[in-house]
């Protein structure tokens, strides 16, 4: 153990990242993954029928930050791939919807709701005469979030408001969280936006694509360093006991040599010491067809009906050549009960949960060669690139 200068667990971009850069820095690192593989919930692999899938629900890479799209080129190939996303909904008032855009009593639009999205919900001459309104009170190529249009002394500038609510946000949000629309915070409603553009790309990055062989082979080469050593199966805790300023080598009473780097829920670290954070876990129910393709676009919400969020079809985001089969995966969101076949995915942020971690928190403070970074030991939600530049900092200051 002591021929090591830095210990990790977790083998996700928060640790895979940071053991690559401080092994470039002449530190030598143990990683200590608990699943039995690396790339943490963007672990991708072929399935049954050939198909690349992404095991833990799709993962779109996309950032503004250079120095983190530079950082991963290293270990991959890009495939040039912009994410496109719509909404699939029951028809309100199928009459005014153009032939060519209805499906079954059904009709979509694009998501984020832009001026293209009022076509399709209004039909093609409402909907160009309300997207002059909005371009006529507001600047084109703008976002405008829905509290701006609901301010609006124009009424019909604020039933767009209204209808975004109600067609986007509002069902879509009960079924990620769990609530009631009294529950959801009226501030992250405010904030829903409308665009004043046709760009119908989700997101609006600099830099955006998917590893060309995958993330796993990404992570692969990123964890393939002489200074590196990866042990699956592992759970970092099996070696260490706690006590209240220290962090000591199970069984033998002495202080951990090196620093850790920690990744995971950090309320398990503390054996749920204060209780168990609350977080929103997924089902995923993958399905194998015999067709080329099933939907247009590589992800479909489905904002007001289902019990399922949306429908990712894998094929779209990789571009994988593989015709007469496809597979495509439902996400159903329900509470986190800390089962071991469950994965903790999104934080519930609010100030009683706040509350608990600071507790957890300032546990962790008490123990100088404890470092924590990532979703589970922040009890935060960060993007892809986000950690990306968080570990390459920690890296940094080690």
């Amino acid at each position: 153990m002591e021929r090591f200068d830095i210990w990790i667990a977790g083998a996700g971009y928060a640790g895979a990242v940071t053991a690559r850069a401080l092994a470039e820095k002449g530190k030598r690192v143990r990683v200590f993954e608990r699943r039995d593989h690396i790339a943490g919930n963007a672990y991708d692999c072929l399935d049954e029928a050939g198909v690349l899938i992404h095991k833990y629900g799709p993962h779109i890479f996309h950032t503004n930050n250079k120095a983190v799209f530079d950082f991963l080129s290293r270990f991959t190939q890009w495939r040039r791939y912009q994410h496109r996303v719509i909404a699939n909904i029951p028809r309100d008032n199928p009459e005014v919807v153009p032939a060519h855009k209805k499906t079954d009593g059904r009709f979509f639009f694009p998501v984020p709701f832009n001026l293209d999205s009022l076509k399709n919900a209004f039909g093609e001459q409402e909907g160009e005469r309300l997207g002059q309104k909005l371009l006529d009170a507001y600047p084109a190529q703008s976002q405008v979030t829905i509290l701006e249009l609901r301010q609006n002394p124009d009424p019909e500038i604020a039933a767009i408001a209204d209808y975004v609510y109600e067609h986007v946000f509002v069902h879509y949000t009960m079924k990620q969280w769990g609530q009631k629309p009294e529950d959801i915070d009226p501030a992250t409603t405010a904030r829903v936006p409308v665009r004043l553009s046709r760009d119908d790309r989700y997101f609006q990055d600099a830099y955006q694509g998917m590893p060309a062989e995958g993330y796993t082979k990404m992570f692969e080469r990123m964890l393939d360093h002489p200074n590196i050593e990866v042990l699956l199966n592992t759970d970092v805790r099996q070696y260490l006991s706690l006590e209240e300023y220290d962090i000591l080598l199970q069984g033998a009473g002495l202080p951990l040599p090196v620093p850790l780097v920690y990744t995971g829920p950090l309320d398990e670290f503390f054996g749920l010491c204060y209780g168990r954070l609350p977080y929103r876990t997924l089902d995923f129910n993958f399905e194998t067809l015999s067709q080329d393709c099933f939907q247009t676009h590589g992800t479909v919400n489905y904002t007001v009906d289902q019990d399922f969020t949306r429908i990712t079809e894998f094929k779209h985001l990789t571009g994988q050549d593989l015709p007469g089969v496809t597979t495509i995966v439902k996400e159903y969101s329900r509470p986190y009960i800390g089962d071991p076949r469950e994965t903790p995915y999104y934080a519930i942020i609010n100030p009683e949960n706040n509350a608990l971690y600071a507790k957890y928190k300032a546990e962790a403070d008490k123990k100088p060669q404890l470092h924590l970074l990532g979703r589970l030991a922040e009890y935060k939600y960060y993007n892809m690139d986000a950690i990306a530049a968080r570990a390459l900092d920690l890296a940094e200051r080690l």
